[in-house]
Protein backbone atom coordinates (compact mmCIF):
# COMPACT_ATOMS: atom_id res chain seq x y z
CA UNK A 1 0.00 0.00 0.00
CA UNK A 2 1.41 3.39 -0.31
CA UNK A 3 2.00 5.56 2.15
CA UNK A 4 0.49 9.14 1.97
CA UNK A 5 4.02 10.90 1.71
CA UNK A 6 5.48 9.02 -1.23
CA UNK A 7 1.81 9.47 -3.06
CA UNK A 8 2.67 12.95 -2.28
CA UNK A 9 5.80 13.00 -4.10
CA UNK A 10 8.03 12.33 -0.90
CA UNK A 11 11.07 9.74 -0.23
CA UNK A 12 12.52 8.83 3.12
CA UNK A 13 16.08 8.71 3.35
CA UNK A 14 17.63 6.67 6.87
CA UNK A 15 20.30 6.68 7.98
CA UNK A 16 20.69 4.50 12.06
CA UNK A 17 18.46 6.99 14.39
CA UNK A 18 18.10 9.94 11.64
CA UNK A 19 15.73 10.66 8.67
CA UNK A 20 15.35 12.60 6.18
CA UNK A 21 12.35 13.45 4.06
CA UNK A 22 12.44 14.93 1.09
CA UNK A 23 11.31 15.55 -2.77
CA UNK A 24 13.47 14.04 -5.59
CA UNK A 25 12.01 16.36 -8.20
CA UNK A 26 12.47 19.04 -5.91
CA UNK A 27 16.32 17.87 -5.41
CA UNK A 28 17.03 17.71 -9.01
CA UNK A 29 15.48 21.08 -9.79
CA UNK A 30 17.45 22.67 -7.22
CA UNK A 31 20.62 20.74 -8.21
CA UNK A 32 19.85 22.24 -12.05
CA UNK A 33 19.14 25.63 -10.81
CA UNK A 34 22.81 25.53 -8.68
CA UNK A 35 24.37 23.85 -12.01
CA UNK A 36 22.79 26.67 -13.80
CA UNK A 37 24.18 29.39 -11.59
CA UNK A 38 27.63 27.80 -11.95
CA UNK A 39 27.25 28.31 -15.88
CA UNK A 40 26.20 31.79 -15.33
CA UNK A 41 29.11 33.05 -13.31
CA UNK A 42 31.53 31.30 -15.33
CA UNK A 43 30.12 32.93 -18.32
CA UNK A 44 30.19 36.33 -16.51
CA UNK A 45 34.12 35.63 -15.48
CA UNK A 46 34.70 35.17 -19.60
CA UNK A 47 32.69 38.08 -20.78
CA UNK A 48 33.72 41.92 -21.15
CA UNK A 49 36.17 43.93 -22.93
CA UNK A 50 38.79 41.23 -22.36
CA UNK A 51 37.46 37.83 -23.90
CA UNK A 52 38.82 34.83 -22.36
CA UNK A 53 38.21 31.19 -23.00
CA UNK A 54 37.09 29.23 -20.11
CA UNK A 55 40.58 27.41 -19.72
CA UNK A 56 41.92 30.41 -18.94
CA UNK A 57 39.29 31.77 -16.57
CA UNK A 58 39.62 28.19 -14.73
CA UNK A 59 43.31 28.58 -14.57
CA UNK A 60 43.48 32.27 -13.18
CA UNK A 61 40.95 30.51 -10.70
CA UNK A 62 43.18 28.51 -9.81
CA UNK A 63 45.95 30.88 -9.92
CA UNK A 64 47.39 28.49 -12.12
CA UNK A 65 49.37 29.40 -15.43
CA UNK A 66 47.06 32.16 -16.13
CA UNK A 67 48.39 35.09 -18.04
CA UNK A 68 49.10 38.36 -15.88
CA UNK A 69 46.26 40.34 -17.95
CA UNK A 70 43.67 37.70 -17.50
CA UNK A 71 44.77 36.60 -13.86
CA UNK A 72 44.47 41.09 -12.86
CA UNK A 73 40.95 41.00 -14.14
CA UNK A 74 39.61 37.95 -12.92
CA UNK A 75 41.01 37.99 -9.52
CA UNK A 76 40.43 41.91 -9.08
CA UNK A 77 37.16 42.91 -11.10
CA UNK A 78 35.33 40.43 -12.37
CA UNK A 79 35.59 37.84 -9.56
CA UNK A 80 33.99 40.14 -6.83
CA UNK A 81 31.54 41.25 -8.89
CA UNK A 82 30.13 38.08 -9.81
CA UNK A 83 30.22 37.02 -5.87
CA UNK A 84 29.00 40.13 -4.77
CA UNK A 85 25.61 39.32 -7.17
CA UNK A 86 25.36 35.77 -6.26
CA UNK A 87 25.72 36.95 -2.53
CA UNK A 88 22.80 40.03 -2.78
CA UNK A 89 20.50 37.89 -5.20
CA UNK A 90 20.37 34.93 -2.79
CA UNK A 91 19.70 37.27 0.20
CA UNK A 92 16.70 39.05 -1.27
CA UNK A 93 15.67 35.93 -2.68
CA UNK A 94 15.33 34.03 0.88
CA UNK A 95 13.84 37.60 1.58
CA UNK A 96 11.09 37.90 -0.43
CA UNK A 97 10.22 33.60 0.48
CA UNK A 98 10.47 34.47 4.01
CA UNK A 99 8.28 37.93 3.85
CA UNK A 100 5.37 36.04 1.54
CA UNK A 101 5.34 33.58 4.42
CA UNK A 102 5.20 35.56 7.08
CA UNK A 103 2.71 37.76 5.84
CA UNK A 104 1.00 35.39 3.85
CA UNK A 105 1.02 37.49 0.80
CA UNK A 106 2.02 36.33 -2.43
CA UNK A 107 2.60 40.60 -3.28
CA UNK A 108 5.02 40.98 -0.45
CA UNK A 109 9.13 41.56 -0.53
CA UNK A 110 11.53 43.63 1.56
CA UNK A 111 11.23 46.76 -0.65
CA UNK A 112 7.53 46.55 -0.12
CA UNK A 113 7.35 47.38 3.69
CA UNK A 114 10.64 50.05 3.30
CA UNK A 115 13.16 48.43 4.30
CA UNK A 116 15.58 49.09 0.69
CA UNK A 117 14.37 52.49 1.26
CA UNK A 118 15.53 52.76 4.60
CA UNK A 119 18.91 51.24 4.36
CA UNK A 120 19.29 53.45 1.14
CA UNK A 121 18.84 56.85 2.97
CA UNK A 122 20.73 55.88 5.51
CA UNK A 123 23.62 54.51 3.33
CA UNK A 124 23.39 57.80 1.18
CA UNK A 125 23.36 59.71 4.27
CA UNK A 126 27.10 57.97 5.24
CA UNK A 127 28.42 58.54 1.81
CA UNK A 128 27.49 62.43 1.38
CA UNK A 129 28.60 63.16 5.00
CA UNK A 130 31.54 61.62 5.21
CA UNK A 131 32.56 60.80 1.65
CA UNK A 132 36.54 59.69 2.68
CA UNK A 133 34.88 56.66 5.13
CA UNK A 134 35.41 53.24 4.38
CA UNK A 135 32.61 51.11 1.93
CA UNK A 136 33.12 48.81 5.20
CA UNK A 137 30.87 51.27 7.21
CA UNK A 138 27.75 51.35 4.91
CA UNK A 139 27.27 47.80 5.81
CA UNK A 140 26.51 48.48 9.31
CA UNK A 141 24.79 51.67 8.78
CA UNK A 142 22.44 50.13 6.16
CA UNK A 143 21.28 47.85 8.20
CA UNK A 144 20.89 50.10 10.74
CA UNK A 145 18.41 52.25 9.07
CA UNK A 146 16.76 49.11 7.74
CA UNK A 147 16.08 47.50 10.76
CA UNK A 148 14.88 50.88 12.24
CA UNK A 149 12.12 51.30 9.55
CA UNK A 150 11.20 47.52 10.16
CA UNK A 151 10.53 48.38 13.78
CA UNK A 152 8.87 51.61 12.78
CA UNK A 153 6.43 49.76 10.36
CA UNK A 154 6.08 46.79 12.84
CA UNK A 155 5.06 48.94 15.14
CA UNK A 156 2.14 50.64 13.18
CA UNK A 157 0.38 47.65 11.65
CA UNK A 158 0.54 46.35 15.05
CA UNK A 159 0.62 42.82 13.61
CA UNK A 160 2.60 41.22 11.13
CA UNK A 161 0.37 38.61 9.10
CA UNK A 162 -2.52 39.99 6.51
CA UNK A 163 -2.51 43.30 4.01
CA UNK A 164 -2.16 46.03 7.10
CA UNK A 165 1.37 44.98 7.23
CA UNK A 166 2.52 45.71 3.76
CA UNK A 167 0.13 48.45 3.36
CA UNK A 168 1.45 49.88 5.91
CA UNK A 169 5.21 49.08 4.58
CA UNK A 170 4.66 51.15 1.41
CA UNK A 171 3.34 53.70 2.89
CA UNK A 172 6.40 54.11 4.53
CA UNK A 173 8.42 53.54 1.97
CA UNK A 174 6.74 56.10 -0.33
CA UNK A 175 7.23 58.63 2.65
CA UNK A 176 11.34 58.15 2.58
CA UNK A 177 11.41 57.69 -1.57
CA UNK A 178 9.87 61.54 -1.38
CA UNK A 179 12.68 62.10 0.80
CA UNK A 180 15.34 61.06 -1.39
CA UNK A 181 13.66 62.81 -4.20
CA UNK A 182 13.80 66.04 -2.27
CA UNK A 183 17.30 65.32 -1.97
CA UNK A 184 17.90 64.46 -5.97
CA UNK A 185 16.07 68.06 -6.97
CA UNK A 186 18.01 70.48 -4.76
CA UNK A 187 21.34 68.62 -3.86
CA UNK A 188 24.13 69.39 -5.67
CA UNK A 189 25.22 67.87 -9.12
CA UNK A 190 28.05 66.10 -8.14
CA UNK A 191 26.12 64.25 -4.82
CA UNK A 192 23.03 63.81 -6.71
CA UNK A 193 25.04 61.56 -9.76
CA UNK A 194 26.62 59.82 -6.66
CA UNK A 195 23.13 58.84 -5.56
CA UNK A 196 21.87 58.23 -8.96
CA UNK A 197 24.13 55.61 -9.38
CA UNK A 198 23.76 53.88 -5.92
CA UNK A 199 20.07 53.75 -6.24
CA UNK A 200 20.08 52.21 -9.33
CA UNK A 201 21.27 48.91 -7.91
CA UNK A 202 24.82 49.18 -10.08
CA UNK A 203 27.58 46.49 -9.11
CA UNK A 204 30.27 48.36 -10.91
CA UNK A 205 32.35 49.02 -7.43
CA UNK A 206 31.83 45.69 -6.26
CA UNK A 207 34.65 45.43 -3.89
CA UNK A 208 36.66 42.13 -2.04
CA UNK A 209 36.05 44.36 1.51
CA UNK A 210 31.95 43.50 0.82
CA UNK A 211 32.22 40.04 0.39
CA UNK A 212 32.71 38.18 3.64
CA UNK A 213 30.46 40.44 6.02
CA UNK A 214 27.56 40.05 3.12
CA UNK A 215 27.85 36.37 3.16
CA UNK A 216 28.03 36.50 6.99
CA UNK A 217 24.64 37.57 7.01
CA UNK A 218 23.48 36.03 4.39
CA UNK A 219 24.27 32.76 5.52
CA UNK A 220 22.93 33.58 9.08
CA UNK A 221 19.93 34.37 7.86
CA UNK A 222 19.65 30.95 5.43
CA UNK A 223 20.39 29.15 8.58
CA UNK A 224 17.51 31.10 10.67
CA UNK A 225 15.17 30.55 7.87
CA UNK A 226 15.94 27.10 7.27
CA UNK A 227 15.44 26.24 11.03
CA UNK A 228 12.20 27.81 10.89
CA UNK A 229 10.81 26.56 7.81
CA UNK A 230 8.41 23.86 9.58
CA UNK A 231 6.88 26.49 11.99
CA UNK A 232 6.39 28.61 8.82
CA UNK A 233 4.73 25.53 6.95
CA UNK A 234 2.48 24.97 10.09
CA UNK A 235 1.47 28.57 10.30
CA UNK A 236 0.19 27.89 6.75
CA UNK A 237 -2.62 26.54 7.73
CA UNK A 238 -3.03 28.78 10.44
CA UNK A 239 -2.44 30.23 13.65
CA UNK A 240 -4.29 27.63 15.98
CA UNK A 241 -3.22 24.63 13.86
CA UNK A 242 0.05 26.07 14.35
CA UNK A 243 -0.37 26.51 18.38
CA UNK A 244 -1.82 23.40 18.70
CA UNK A 245 0.96 21.68 16.76
CA UNK A 246 3.58 23.07 19.32
CA UNK A 247 5.29 26.36 17.03
CA UNK A 248 6.02 29.34 19.28
CA UNK A 249 4.51 31.41 16.89
CA UNK A 250 5.72 34.67 18.65
CA UNK A 251 9.33 33.45 18.33
CA UNK A 252 8.86 32.46 14.77
CA UNK A 253 7.71 35.40 13.79
CA UNK A 254 9.81 37.50 15.14
CA UNK A 255 12.75 35.51 13.25
CA UNK A 256 10.72 35.16 10.27
CA UNK A 257 10.91 39.49 10.25
CA UNK A 258 14.37 39.97 11.68
CA UNK A 259 16.24 37.32 9.27
CA UNK A 260 14.75 38.89 5.59
CA UNK A 261 15.09 42.40 6.88
CA UNK A 262 18.79 42.10 7.71
CA UNK A 263 19.28 40.36 4.60
CA UNK A 264 17.93 42.67 2.56
CA UNK A 265 19.22 45.94 4.43
CA UNK A 266 23.41 44.19 4.20
CA UNK A 267 22.43 43.52 0.31
CA UNK A 268 21.10 46.92 0.14
CA UNK A 269 24.03 48.90 1.68
CA UNK A 270 26.45 46.55 -0.51
CA UNK A 271 24.53 46.82 -3.89
CA UNK A 272 22.08 49.45 -3.90
CA UNK A 273 18.26 49.05 -4.60
CA UNK A 274 17.18 45.86 -6.42
CA UNK A 275 13.97 45.71 -7.20
CA UNK A 276 11.58 42.62 -7.59
CA UNK A 277 13.88 40.20 -6.78
CA UNK A 278 12.34 39.36 -3.51
CA UNK A 279 9.03 39.36 -5.69
CA UNK A 280 10.04 37.14 -8.28
CA UNK A 281 12.25 34.42 -6.67
CA UNK A 282 9.91 33.14 -4.72
CA UNK A 283 7.33 32.95 -7.43
CA UNK A 284 9.51 31.04 -9.58
CA UNK A 285 10.30 28.91 -7.00
CA UNK A 286 6.69 27.86 -6.26
CA UNK A 287 6.41 27.17 -10.09
CA UNK A 288 8.96 25.43 -10.43
CA UNK A 289 9.67 23.58 -7.37
CA UNK A 290 6.55 23.60 -4.67
CA UNK A 291 6.73 21.64 -1.89
CA UNK A 292 6.67 23.24 1.45
CA UNK A 293 9.03 26.39 2.67
CA UNK A 294 12.55 24.69 2.69
CA UNK A 295 12.52 23.82 -0.73
CA UNK A 296 11.00 27.03 -1.87
CA UNK A 297 13.26 28.76 0.44
CA UNK A 298 16.70 26.99 -1.73
CA UNK A 299 15.12 27.40 -4.89
CA UNK A 300 14.47 30.95 -4.15
CA UNK A 301 18.09 31.52 -3.34
CA UNK A 302 19.57 30.36 -6.26
CA UNK A 303 16.90 31.98 -8.45
CA UNK A 304 17.48 35.37 -6.97
CA UNK A 305 21.15 34.88 -7.38
CA UNK A 306 20.92 33.77 -11.07
CA UNK A 307 18.63 36.50 -11.45
CA UNK A 308 20.79 38.92 -10.27
CA UNK A 309 24.27 38.08 -12.17
CA UNK A 310 22.08 37.73 -15.37
CA UNK A 311 20.71 41.02 -14.79
CA UNK A 312 24.30 42.46 -14.14
CA UNK A 313 25.95 40.72 -17.08
CA UNK A 314 22.79 41.94 -19.34
CA UNK A 315 23.56 45.52 -18.40
CA UNK A 316 27.50 45.12 -18.75
CA UNK A 317 27.43 43.32 -21.85
CA UNK A 318 24.70 44.31 -24.24
CA UNK A 319 25.54 48.09 -24.16
CA UNK A 320 28.74 48.03 -24.08
CA UNK A 321 31.20 50.20 -23.46
CA UNK A 322 28.08 51.37 -21.36
CA UNK A 323 27.28 49.62 -18.15
CA UNK A 324 23.31 49.80 -16.94
CA UNK A 325 22.70 49.42 -14.09
CA UNK A 326 21.47 45.79 -13.12
CA UNK A 327 18.85 47.02 -10.94
CA UNK A 328 17.39 49.08 -13.82
CA UNK A 329 17.64 45.24 -15.78
CA UNK A 330 15.68 43.80 -12.70
CA UNK A 331 13.01 46.35 -13.38
CA UNK A 332 12.42 46.16 -16.73
CA UNK A 333 11.75 42.52 -16.20
CA UNK A 334 10.00 43.00 -13.39
CA UNK A 335 7.22 45.35 -13.52
CA UNK A 336 5.75 43.27 -16.31
CA UNK A 337 5.48 40.19 -13.43
CA UNK A 338 4.40 42.41 -11.06
CA UNK A 339 1.60 43.50 -12.80
CA UNK A 340 0.62 40.51 -13.81
CA UNK A 341 0.22 39.27 -10.53
CA UNK A 342 -1.66 42.03 -9.23
CA UNK A 343 -4.19 41.24 -12.38
CA UNK A 344 -4.23 37.47 -10.78
CA UNK A 345 -5.08 38.81 -7.80
CA UNK A 346 -7.26 41.58 -8.46
CA UNK A 347 -10.37 39.85 -6.36
CA UNK A 348 -8.33 39.28 -3.78
CA UNK A 349 -7.00 42.84 -2.66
Amino acid sequence: MTSPTRSAGYRRLAVGPLALRFRPRAVILSLALAFALIAAGLFALASGSLSMTLPEVLAALARSGARADVAQVVGEIRLPRVLLAILAGAALGLSGAAMQALTRNGLADPGLVGVKEGASVAVLALILAFPAVDAAWRLPVGMAGGLAVALVVTALARDLSGVRFVLVGIGVSWLLAAGLLVFITTADINDVETALVWLAGSLHAADWSLIPALAFWSGLGALVLIATARGADASALGDGVAGGLGVRLKTMKVLGLAAPVLMTAAAVSCVGSLGFVGLMAPHMARFLVGGGQAAVLTASALLGAVLVLAADTAGRLLFAPLQIPAGVVMTLAGVPLFLLLLWQRRDRL
